[in-house]
C-alpha cells in the first residue's frame, strides 16, 4: 500500500480550532469512521458513506453527510500531510458554514 493513499489507514486528524479526530478508513476507500478525541463532542463517533475523487497523486477530495445533517468535505493532501475542510450545519439561527485546515499524522 502506497503512503499516497488514505484506504486502509488511520490518521490523527487536528484541527486550527482545537478540535482532535482519529479518522480511519475502510481497506476499501469507501466508508470513515471517525472519533472525536478532543473538542466540544469529545467521545462522538460515527461510520460514514465517502463520495471520492483523487485529484492528483496524494491529494484526495473527500466528502459525507453526518447522521447530524453536518455535510464535511476535505482536501486531504497526503504529500504534505495536511487537510483544508469546510463543513456546514444547522442552528437555530440557519445554516452556518466553516473552512479550517489542519494537520494529519499516522495513528
Amino acid at each position: 500500500m502506497s503512503d499516497l493513499t488514505y484506504d486502509g489507514k488511520t490518521f490523527v486528524f487536528r484541527v486550527d480550532n482545537g478540535v482532535v479526530f482519529r479518522n480511519t478508513y475502510t481497506a476499501d476507500g469507501t466508508s470513515l469512521r471517525y472519533e472525536t478525541l478532543q473538542g466540544p463532542a469529545k467521545g462522538a463517533a460515527e461510520t460514514v458513506t465517502l463520495h471520492t475523487a483523487e485529484v492528483a497523486p496524494g491529494l484526495f477530495m473527500l466528502s459525507w453527510v453526518e447522521a447530524s445533517g453536518m455535510t464535511i468535505t476535505h482536501l486531504m493532501n497526503l504529500n504534505t500531510r495536511t487537510v483544508h475542510a469546510f463543513w456546514t450545519y444547522e442552528t437555530g439561527d440557519g445554516r452556518v458554514a466553516e473552512l479550517h485546515t489542519g494537520t494529519l499524522a499516522p495513528a
